[in-house]
């Protein structure tokens, strides 16, 4: 069977999306929430960590903060990017202010910063506040 393998941001439940399928009316067959979602979606460790490890689609996540100035500036661009990139990648965020271990755990030593995930694994990051086009560029390369 051909498809993609999505977690979903909402229950963690992991879903396989039939390619004709994949796009904004795709959702999780459990809780229906849409699995690409087109702003970015506010994540906890364990949800991260389960798509990091098993979705198909490349992940992105913001590290940020909410006392955080340039994480504040960049909140708006990142979630267009979402919408821009839907079907293509998926964008998180995850508050290290409320999840302090998940930031030691992905080595995060400043804020902003973008973690991309493919294929199970983290494949490139990127600190400082970008604009949407800038992110849509390096989620792209």
């Amino acid at each position: 069977m051909s498809g993609k393998k999505l977690t979903c941001l909402e229950c963690g439940q992991l879903n396989r999306v039939p390619d004709d399928r994949l796009g904004p009316a795709a959702k999780c067959g459990t809780c229906g929430a849409r699995l690409l979602p087109e702003k970015a979606v506010e994540v906890d460790p364990a949800i991260l960590a389960k798509a990091a490890r098993n979705d198909d689609l490349p992940l992105v996540a913001d590290f940020w903060a909410p006392w955080c100035g340039p994480c504040r500036m960049m909140a708006p661009e990142f979630s267009k990017a979402a919408g821009t990139l839907s079907g293509q990648a998926r964008l998180v965020k995850l508050n290290t202010e409320d999840h302090q271990a998940a930031g030691a755990k992905y080595g995060i030593r400043g804020i902003p910063t973008m973690v991309a995930f493919a294929g199970g694994r983290e494949v490139r990051r990127q600190s400082g506040a970008m604009s949407e086009a800038q992110i849509v560029a390096w989620v792209r390369t």
